[in-house]
């Protein structure tokens, strides 16, 4: 078994810091962009008199260096390679890879060319069109894909309910099919990401079955600014700007042809991407972690207090040894995870991994969180304060102890796995149960 990162992806790598340097550190260097970065970030970013917004030269800060990662090869990187991407039956491009690059680029810290607060990175990250890749028709391929990669289309999903969180089966959201064959949406969404700029909303929508059924629900393409879909509110967060709506539906009216995926089988749709974006995602939360043990450890070394450098105290250097060890092992499972991941179709993960992708989200995330506390104890009084980045990548990831599917669903998981509930232990526990009753 080997270990090593391939010759080509460490290639890639010192591409990817070429470019950085090249491009993406002058512009974040120029019209005072920096404060953006530094401790000016949340005031810089948010629009406090428009319901907590993010200001609109911020956003196009992100846009200019999306379109420079893109034209430099590198934005796309993921997708297959019909989509400009690189991905590809060798790996490149593909989960291992991400799981290496985004580690990779969260570990450098807090910057314009991997920011924290929004999910913006030089690689980017496409959920959406990986849905639409695989469930989508023809013409919504061509016009959300296509729309998307051309930046004419933004796309925002609306799963969660304002009743319901975790537990997407219990849905108050119904579609109800008209006489013509068109559908009437009714019902209500909550953090709605990116509603602001949206152009399109993904809305899942009971159509037939009872509440913890999971067949049942469609996923539904409904224009923005269709009548009757009506944003609320955006709600106010601990990482600000907030970009995350609640929106009413009231009468909305689609066709038919707005359907994505297979009527009643909206959920799986929603599964579509779960698992690579809970991979990657470990990733980063890994490399943020490994950015605040490592600013530490460098920091306790230069800091003397009484006389001597911090890093000879013990009550330093144990917590950092724990917390670098956990970073260790969790490299290890989250790339054999990813290299696993892409031996396989998406559908089979759930069914054979889908347990070693949550231990991999899970843990990451309450990791970085702890390091993140770690590091703003060690730098004491300046790590309590804005100009390092601890207390943003803190907050940051902190929500995805929730958001990315909450620590507790994800521990579900492994324990369904674990005691033969779900995964591969159930068939052979249940070959064991028939066999016994047989006796």
């Amino acid at each position: 078994m080997n270990f090593d990162v391939p010759l080509a992806l460490q290639t890639h790598l010192a591409d990817l810091d070429s470019f950085i340097a090249r491009e993406i550190q002058p512009l974040q260097d120029s019209n005072d962009n920096n404060r953006f970065f530094d401790h000016r970030r949340e005031h810089s970013r948010t629009d406090w008199d428009n319901q907590g917004l993010p200001r609109p030269e911020w956003e196009d800060l992100l846009k200019e260096c999306r379109r420079r990662a893109d034209a430099a090869g590198f934005f796309r990187f993921s997708l297959p390679k019909q989509y400009g991407g690189q991905n590809e039956s060798s790996g490149r491009g593909a989960n291992l890879w991400m799981a290496v690059i985004r580690e990779h680029l969260a570990a450098k810290g807090l910057g314009l060319f991997n920011d924290l607060q929004n999910e913006h990175s030089i690689v980017g990250n496409f959920p959406d069109v990986i849905m639409v890749q695989h469930f989508g028709s023809e013409a919504q391929k061509k016009e959300l894909i296509d729309g998307r990669l051309k930046g004419k289309v933004r796309i925002t999903f609306g799963l969660t309910e304002p009743g319901h969180g975790s537990d997407a089966t219990h849905m108050d959201t119904k579609a109800e099919m008209q006489p013509d064959g068109n559908y009437v949406i009714n019902g209500g969404k909550m953090w709605q990401t990116g509603m602001h700029v949206a152009t399109n909303c993904f809305i899942f929508a009971r159509t037939s079955g009872k509440n913890g059924e999971a067949k049942g629900i469609t996923c539904f393409n409904v224009p923005r600014h269709t009548p009757g879909l009506k944003v609320e509110s955006y709600e106010w967060t601990l990482n600000m700007p907030t970009d995350h709506a609640t929106v009413s539906l009231t009468n909305v009216k689609v066709p038919a042809e707005a359907i994505i995926g297979p009527l009643g089988g909206g959920l799986a749709v929603a599964q579509a991407f779960v698992h690579e974006n809970r991979i990657r995602q470990a990733a980063s939360s890994l490399g943020a972690a490994v950015y605040c043990i490592n600013q530490s450890v460098e920091y306790a070394m230069k800091r003397k207090p009484f006389g001597k450098p911090l890093a000879t105290n013990q009550a330093i250097q144990f917590p950092l040894v724990e917390l670098a060890t956990q970073a260790e092992m969790l490299r290890l499972l989250i790339r054999k995870t990813a290299s696993e991941m892409d031996r396989m179709d998406h559908v089979e993960v759930e069914k054979m991994i889908g347990d070693k992708v949550s231990m991999c989200n899970y843990y990451a995330n309450r990791l970085c969180t702890q390091a993140a506390d770690q590091a703003i104890q060690v730098h004491g009084g300046w790590g309590y304060s804005r100009h390092f980045q601890f207390e943003h990548i803190w907050r940051h990831h902190r929500r995805y102890r929730i958001t990315e599917g909450s620590e507790e669903i994800q521990m579900r998981k492994v324990a369904g796995y674990l005691f033969g509930y779900m995964g591969p232990k159930k068939v052979v526990l249940g070959e064991m149960t028939d066999q016994l009753s047989k006796l």
